[in-house]
């Protein structure tokens, strides 16, 4: 039961290992079956290196309960199911600890559209939530984490801007499913990167004007879309 679910969400964890955004345990990926009620999830403390398809473990999307496997799930696994009740559109999350995106994420900055690069895959700038409170880490720290990840998409659209840095914790991803959850991920870690190495250059760079942040978020997105092939 679960095989072809359980499957995508282990591939889509590997790749995130691949593409070296992760090292040890540090990062999670998960998969919805909307239909079913249930999303699939990197189990907790299993280095990438051991991990096995039949590891991924089956929760409720309702309530972040265990439904299926032998494990336990990864211990941010209520802050996914959160997320797939809060925003519908998505299918799949990704968290890690990559170092550029968490260092914004420290620094408690959002990371601003300064060239095209950002533009191509985010659009506008990738918001930073506020610290989880004391009480509330005390009271339910994963969810709160969620809550607060809502906040900040407070007239956002989560699929034009498919990401999030929680504030001294580290970036979530998503997207239609878990794999496009992955390369938001890896893109995300590269624009963090690239940011850095620009303000490093030029303190005062200026955002990306609004016009060609439009351009390049739509040439790829959306119903007009043209980046690409299209089938014919």
């Amino acid at each position: 039961m679960f095989e072809e679910l359980r499957e995508r969400a282990f591939r889509a964890n590997m790749e995130l290992w691949k593409r070296g955004v992760v090292i040890y345990t540090w990062g999670n990926v998960s998969e919805a079956d909307r239909a079913a009620g249930v999303f699939a999830i990197k189990p907790s403390g299993v280095p990438y290196e051991s991990l096995r398809a039949e590891d991924i473990v089956i929760v409720s999307i309702a309530d972040g309960s265990r439904v299926d496997g032998e494990l336990n799930p990864s211990s941010d696994t209520p802050t996914h199911a959160a997320l797939y009740r809060a925003f519908p559109e998505i299918g799949g999350v990704t968290h890690t600890h990559s170092p550029f995106a968490t260092a914004w994420a420290q620094a408690g900055k959002n990371i601003p559209c300064l060239g095209t690069t950002h533009a191509d895959a985010f659009r506008g700038d990738i918001p930073v939530t506020r610290y989880v409170t004391r009480e509330e880490a005390e009271r339910a720290y994963e969810a709160e984490t969620a809550a607060a990840i809502e906040e900040a998409f407070s007239g956002r659209n989560p699929m034009h801007t498919p990401g999030v840095l929680v504030r001294g914790h580290g970036p979530f991803t998503w997207g239609e499913n878990a794999e496009k959850s992955v390369y938001n991920a890896v893109v995300l870690e590269e624009i963090a990167k690239i940011a850095q190495a620009t303000y490093a250059i030029n303190p005062q760079t200026p955002v990306l004007p609004a016009a060609l942040q439009d351009k390049h978020f739509f040439r790829k997105h959306g119903p007009n879309a043209y980046y690409g092939q299209r089938k014919r």
